[in-house]
Parts: structure tokens; C-alpha cells; sequence
């Protein structure tokens, strides 16, 4: 079982006595296959109801969901002999954004990534996912490796923004996710983004500006959190339901605008439920893409890429 949202109250109550009752056919007491099937299969219509007709503000509950698949969990499933590389040789290691070598499916790739982490002790660990100067420095210099040695980029975004303290900002926040956007731009290897929870502002794009973006079915992309939206627009985080809805920041409203170029499909009940299979679906997903441009060379695919994002918005 899973930890519920405040949406989920049936089928809370459903997969407990499907716990229940598994735990009791694994006893021996009760030969009860026949309703533990039934219930299954309620969970199941359940599921598919709820998770089909999800509001926006129901998408951002999920997208931050604490068992969904993070970038280690990504980098664990797809990215064979992975080797950490750290630290922007400038003032420190940050480990909200985490780098490396590996090889993805045989081909060899930089791999670039935000952790929010996974309980406590590693969500401090992480920042919460919220990257510093320094980590995005970090990914500066691994993006400018990867095009020395003619390596793809993949990039997997789970973050609320870049941090906001004062110190970050000190040391020139806004400046290093400028030049982690003008890096990627430039780049002449292929560059596949993959939104996996929320991607927030800034600190998102910079690792977003990519040949092809990709969006877990119940991830979220904006310039702002609705709850910062809210605040903004009408003074009071309490109207962030609104805020999401105005914000247009699913998937689904996203690939519409031409914001993004694939939607991945979750399993049933969202990628914390079945953590393993959504990683794997990305996986196939990514290495489509990734094999679009393999066999492009430098000045189309980085030509490719400014042109996508040149032409997101235009209306002729």
C-alpha cells in the first residue's frame, strides 16, 4: 500500500482489505482467492476511474508523491556502470543535482539529474531537490564534457525550483541557470529531457532545454508552484487549486501547446504504485527519442534544438 491522498479514500480503504485478506489466504486460515480476485478487480476500475478524470491540482498531489520513481531510481534501472562525477570546480559539490557517466541501452551517455531523496535523512542529503549555483555549475561542466566526447544528454527533472536562500543568490543563482540554458543550446550532442514529478521554474529548465522533452502521464511543468501563483495573483495560497487550473502545467495541456514532445504513460494509479514499470516505459520511451539523432550530426541536432524552442508560441 501506498501513502494516500486525499483523493484516494476508496481505494485506500479497498487495497487495506486486500491486504487483509492476502495476509489471511497466506496464513492458510481462509481459501478466499475468489474475493481477493473481486477486489483486485475493483481496485483496478477504481483506479482507472480516478486517475483518468484527475484534476490539476489533483496532478500536482501526485506529481509530488513520495514513492514515485527518483532520478537515482532512474539512474539505478537504466544506466548501466554508472560513475558519479561531482563537484563544479569552482566552489563546492551540491547533491540536489546529480551527475555522471554510464550507458544507457549500450550507448554511452552524460546522465543529469535532480533527487529530492526518499525519507528524511536523504531529502536533507538532497536539499529537497533544490539545486544551488554550484549544481548547476556542476551540470555546466558535465554538459560541456559530454559535447567534447560527442556523448548524449539525458536529464531527468524532479524539482520544486532552484533554492531560494540568500546565499544562492549571493553567489550568482540566476546566472548559473542562465548558463546551463545558453550551454544546452549550443551543445552538439542529441539532448533528451524527461519531466519524471514536478518541474519548477528555473530551476527546471535549465536542464529542460533539450531536442526532446518528455513528461511522466501526472508530472507537472510551470514557471511558479501553484501555491507561489496563488500568493501572487490573489494574495492567499488557499487559492492554489485555482492557480493550477490557470496555470495549464499538466502533460496533457503542455503537449497541446507544443511544450513538450511525448507524454509517457503511467501504470494504473500513477508511477508510485508500480515504480519499476513506469522507469522501464520511460526507459523505451527515451531510447526512441534518443535514436532519432543519433545518427545526426552536431550542427543539425543542436540546430534542431534552438529551432523547437524559437518556435514554441508562435502562432503562425
Amino acid at each position: 500500500m501506498t501513502i494516500s491522498l486525499d483523493f484516494e479514500k476508496n481505494i485506500i480503504e479497498i487495497e487495506q482489505k486486500l491486504h487483509e485478506l492476502r495476509h489471511l489466504s497466506r496464513a492458510g486460515d481462509l481459501n478466499i482467492a475468489q474475493e481477493i480476485g473481486h477486489l483486485e478487480e475493483k481496485l483496478k476500475k477504481q483506479l482507472s476511474q480516478i486517475y483518468t478524470h484527475l484534476t490539476p491540482w489533483q496532478k500536482v498531489q501526485v506529481s509530488r508523491h513520495p514513492e514515485r520513481p527518483h532520478c537515482v531510481d532512474f539512474i539505478r534501472e537504466l544506466i548501466d556502470d554508472f560513475v558519479e562525477l561531482s563537484g563544479d570546480r569552482k566552489f563546492a559539490e551540491d547533491q540536489a543535482l546529480i551527475g555522471g557517466i554510464g550507458r544507457f541501452r549500450g550507448q554511452s551517455v552524460i546522465v543529469l539529474g535532480t533527487e529530492k531523496g526518499h525519507d528524511t535523512e536523504t531529502r536533507i542529503k538532497h536539499n529537497f531537490g533544490m539545486a544551488k549555483p554550484e549544481g548547476y555549475r556542476k551540470a555546466q561542466r558535465l554538459m560541456e564534457l559530454a559535447n567534447h566526447f560527442r556523448l548524449p544528454v539525458l536529464t531527468f527533472v524532479d524539482t520544486a525550483g532552484a533554492h531560494p536562500a540568500k546565499e544562492a543568490e549571493e553567489r550568482g543563482q540566476a546566472e548559473a541557470i542562465a548558463r546551463c540554458i545558453e550551454t544546452l543550446l549550443m551543445l552538439e550532442v542529441p539532448v533528451i529531457a524527461t519531466i519524471t514529478g514536478e518541474g519548477g521554474s528555473g530551476g527546471a529548465i535549465a536542464l529542460a532545454v533539450a531536442n526532446e522533452v518528455l513528461m511522466l502521464e501526472h508530472a507537472i511543468y510551470s514557471v511558479v508552484s501553484p501555491e507561489g501563483c496563488a500568493s501572487i495573483l490573489w494574495r492567499s495560497a488557499d487559492r492554489k487549486q485555482d492557480a493550477a487550473t490557470a496555470q495549464k502545467l499538466t502533460a496533457q495541456d503542455l503537449y497541446g501547446f507544443g511544450v513538450i514532445d511525448k507524454i509517457i504513460q503511467e501504470p494504473i494509479g500513477g508511477a508510485q504504485r508500480s515504480p519499476l514499470s513506469a522507469i522501464t516505459k520511460a526507459g523505451d520511451v527515451i531510447e526512441e527519442s534518443l535514436n532519432k539523432y543519433i545518427a545526426l550530426s552536431g550542427t543539425d541536432v543542436c540546430t534542431h534544438r534552438r529551432n523547437k524552442f524559437l518556435e514554441i508560441g508562435n502562432i503562425n
